[in-house]
């Protein structure tokens, strides 16, 4: 895991005027890879693609996987794990000592390139996420294939979609998320027509993905890393 310093940032959801404070917390520094999960399913069956509850995960659990430990021919081991519930995400952190990031967390995070903690203006940076966006199958292509970003994070952008804790509370009012925006159309298709540049193109199509989640389900290019909070006792 690393450090990542924490700060106030205005995130791309919502009012500009909005602002949200990070508290300083330690994030793996790859996504957890196939290898990783096949070693916690060992040790946990009950997350086993034979054993998992119906009411955990959806019927393309561990799709690729030819047993409850074996990965099918061609998936690479050290790429990340996909196909995964957010249950079963949630699972896997608790049993390192760690959790899934906030949303606000893992997006902190990801506005960093290589050279600076908040690299969402620059047009290059932006362009390479959104061409990642577009590109098929890098959900197995190996961990630490893409940049190492300001923090010493690698893949954030590039190989695969992360689950988040609060996913789900994109379209939720409250103090969840501050009261930003009961207007669930936000963050549907006709919220992007009012993005003005590619920062906010790119940003809309991650809340669009997490707000038509449900905790169960799965897909082929969402995976998931773990954060600590840093006054925890351990790295």
């Amino acid at each position: 895991m690393v450090a990542i310093a924490g700060g106030t940032y205005i995130p791309l959801y919502g009012r500009d005027s909005l602002k949200v404070t990070i508290s300083d917390f330690n994030m793996d520094v790859y996504p957890v890879t196939n290898q990783e999960f096949i070693a916690f399913v060992k040790q946990n069956p009950k997350w086993r693609k034979s054993k998992v509850k119906k009411l955990f995960a959806d019927e393309s659990y561990l799709m690729n996987w030819i047993s409850d430990t074996t990965l099918a021919e061609g998936l690479e081991l050290n790429a990340p794990v996909t196909n995964i519930s957010w249950f079963a995400a949630n699972a896997y952190c608790e049993c390192q000592g760690k959790r899934l990031p906030t949303i606000d967390e893992w997006e902190y995070a990801a506005m960093a390139d290589e050279y600076e903690p908040d690299a969402r203006k620059n047009e290059t940076y932006n362009t390479y996420i959104l061409g990642w966006y577009e590109k098929p199958k890098t959900f197995n292509n190996i961990v630490g294939s893409t940049f190492k970003n300001f923090w010493g994070v690698y893949d954030l952008h590039g190989l695969v979609w992360e689950w988040t804790s609060d996913f789900n509370s994109v379209l939720v009012s409250g103090e969840s998320r501050k009261d930003v925006d009961k207007d669930s159309n936000l963050f549907c298709g006709s919220g992007a027509i009012g993005a003005t540049d590619l920062m906010n193109y790119a940003a809309f199509m991650r809340y669009a993905t997490r707000g038509s989640l449900k905790a169960k389900y799965t897909m082929k290019n969402l995976g998931f890393r773990c954060v600590k909070n840093k006054d925890d006792e351990q790295l």
